[in-house]
């Protein structure tokens, strides 16, 4: 398990090296997945996590390059960012998921035939080389290649057609950078269901280029006719940030979204105390990956100040902060996925206590977050604006 990226100077001397060689070639071959992903930045699981902010990466990339030179690595940045900003303003999209894996779930109960497809596909056993060989791999690292996961998920939807969302599931039980957005949301472009009517079908030919020759399956799904699904939901605000009141004493709470922390000590200075909360287990209904779970519980550990307290349920955050004597936990704002689920089971069970759960977006989101209302290509416009305001950020 690679806990390089678990806390920020290894990360950062990841980026620093990615800076000053790959990313100039990026463009032309982060398409390539071969041993090693030297073409790559290989911090997904830091950027994922806010172990490096976004607005790290970007600055330190731009600090030795122009846009025009490394357009392509910035633009896949800002993917990330739009993502997140499309499912957070329609969050509803989050919750249809959960219910069609619910009742896919469901299914393989009763169909055994389901069952035994499903499983020879999560255990790398269908019979087709390079999806078994990525599957392992995922088992094995927590990590595919982007590429790789756009390949999995058509041959796991045209190919194998099992229900897209029990593969999503496997997905993000897996990936140690799994994120709620950019998964559910690259799952449903696959299955023709995020850009309506447009799917993406693997071929033999390109798997065989992208990988070097390592594989040419035979036998693929020759046609991707697309997934149906109801209506978007209409488009919902960007989320704001909770009013911190500086006279009440103050916790603050780190969560995996954000295991940058430093700032919220801008806004809410002086904490009582300080814990940290994981939501990897809201990921799924099934038990997550094992390394997964210890790669955030490492990863928090080392976010966190000395003396915080690791906490691991609702009511084990409730019991510390009234412990503590606040009147309010300080948290970055969790985007919808497993930790805005989360935060929402906590608000209610602290107001019952009068303690406010105040969550604080980080202004690069708000800046971000607005723009992302229709495709992103639309969204893509915006962003020489956007980088103009990085100091801000």
């Amino acid at each position: 398990m690679n806990l390089e990226q678990a806390s920020h100077t290894p990360a950062r001397a990841r980026l620093d090296a990615f800076v000053s060689g790959p990313v100039t070639d990026y463009a032309r071959l982060r398409n390539f997945d071969v041993e090693g992903h030297p073409h790559v930045s290989n911090l997904s699981m830091a950027i994922r996590h806010r172990v490096l902010t976004e607005v790290d990466v970007l600055q330190a990339v731009l600090a030795k390059h122009s846009y025009k030179t490394v357009e392509k690595f910035v633009q896949e940045v800002f993917w990330r960012t739009y993502w997140k900003g499309w499912l957070e303003r329609r969050p509803a999209v989050w919750t249809t998921y959960k219910t069609g894996l619910g009742q896919a779930q469901n299914r393989l109960s009763t169909e055994a035939g389901l069952r035994q497809e499903w499983e020879a596909a999560c255990n790398g056993d269908t019979g087709i080389e390079c999806f078994d060989y990525w599957a392992r791999e995922l088992a094995e690292t927590g990590y595919l290649h982007n590429h790789a996961r756009m390949w999995f998920a058509s041959i796991w939807i045209f190919t194998l057609r099992l229900p897209w969302e029990l593969g999503a599931d496997f997905f993000l039980r897996h990936l140690i950078d799994g994120d709620a957005a950019s998964n559910t949301l690259s799952w449903r472009w696959v299955g023709g269901l995020q850009t309506e009517g447009k799917t993406y079908l693997a071929t033999a030919d390109n798997i065989a280029r992208f990988t070097e020759n390592r594989f040419r399956p035979t036998d693929l799904a020759a046609f991707a006719p697309p997934l149906t699904d109801g209506p978007k939901p209409a488009l919902g605000d960007v989320p704001v940030s909770d009013a911190i009141d500086a006279a009440k004493p103050t916790a603050h709470l780190i969560t995996e979204d954000d295991l940058s922390p430093a700032w919220l000590a801008n806004l809410a200075p002086s904490p009582v105390a300080t814990a940290t909360l994981s939501a990897v287990k809201y990921r799924s209904p099934l038990e997550p990956a094992a390394q997964v779970t210890e790669w955030t519980d490492h990863a928090l550990r080392q976010a966190a100040p000395d003396g915080a307290t690791h906490l691991k349920t609702v009511a084990d955050t409730v019991a510390w902060a009234r412990e503590q004597l606040v009147s309010q936990v300080v948290a970055s704002y969790c985007p919808t996925g497993p930790g805005g689920d989360l935060m929402a089971m906590l608000r209610p069970e602290l107001a019952a206590h009068g303690i406010a759960l105040v969550q604080c977006v980080r202004p690069y989101d708000s800046a971000c977050w607005q723009h992302a209302t229709h495709g992103f290509f639309r969204f893509k416009e915006k962003i020489p604006k956007l980088l103009e305001k990085m100091d801000k950020f």
